[in-house]
């Protein structure tokens, strides 16, 4: 009972068909190709960041030294104008007939 037969993955897969249709499935796998992708590399690179070797901590400690600048944002801007009112549009009333 745990696991699935053939007939359950042709019903799961034809849910699916029905409710994604068949134009999106080809993208949307695409996209969680692309993500598994990116995920990887993502993955791969903190672990080489990691198995760099640290420096011993038998060295001599470091001078004290200044504590680092922090980037500054920057706070120039540019005026903002206000967007031009909006003029009440005039009402198509049709003539009455007599």
């Amino acid at each position: 009972m745990g696991a699935m037969s053939p007939w359950h993955w042709a019903i799961v897969a034809l849910v699916v068909v029905i409710l994604f249709g068949s134009k999106k499935l080809p993208d949307a796998a695409r996209g969680l190709g692309r993500s598994l992708r990116i995920f990887k590399s993502e993955v791969k690179e903190m672990q080489n960041d990691n198995s760099t070797p640290a420096p011993t901590a038998q060295s001599a400690p470091p001078a004290q030294s200044a504590p680092a600048e922090l980037p500054v944002a920057d706070t120039t801007t540019a005026p903002v104008t206000p967007p031009a009112p909006v003029q009440p549009q005039s009402q198509h009333t049709e003539p009455k007939s007599a």
